[in-house]
């Protein structure tokens, strides 16, 4: 892995994102089926990264199961719930043209999972996760000298 090398050679460009007034329920099931851990979360003109919502908000956002609720009751909690309302708001994010090794330093020193990644024009064009470092150190690995 170059740790020189750009964020661009790292990230995924294939972002699930969702929209501030969806409900939470979505979000829930867009991660248990796409096996995702953060989705940047849209305004509502479905270009600017207003938010980002994790595995953990969506937890936090689901506590009615905690609460000795049944999956029925939790279903119907998170159906009540928009994910502006446990997103988190200030959203850490990266250029496309940026070091991995600042990106790097960037979510161990926010103590971040993810990065949403924007083009100069502030357009979001990628994320970069934690997994996407592993794959790219594996890759490396797996190449010849």
């Amino acid at each position: 892995m170059d740790p020189a090398g750009s964020v661009r050679d790292a990230m995924s460009t294939e972002v699930a994102t969702l929209g501030r007034n969806d409900e939470l329920l979505l979000a829930d099931d867009v991660m248990r089926v796409g096996r995702i851990r953060h989705l940047p979360v849209l305004d509502d003109d479905g270009e600017t990264v207003v938010g980002i919502l994790s595995q953990r908000d969506l937890f936090r956002g689901a506590l009615a199961n905690a609460l000795g609720y049944g999956e029925h009751g939790q279903t119907r909690v998170m159906k009540t719930l928009l994910v502006k309302e446990v997103m988190t708001q200030e959203v850490v994010t990266i250029r496309d043209t940026d070091a991995l090794a600042t990106a790097a330093a960037t979510m161990i020193e926010r103590k971040i999972g993810c990065l949403p990644v924007l083009d100069a024009s502030g357009a979001l064009v990628g994320i970069l996760t934690e997994s996407d470092f592993v794959r790219q150190f594996v890759d490396a690995g797996a190449r010849p000298r």
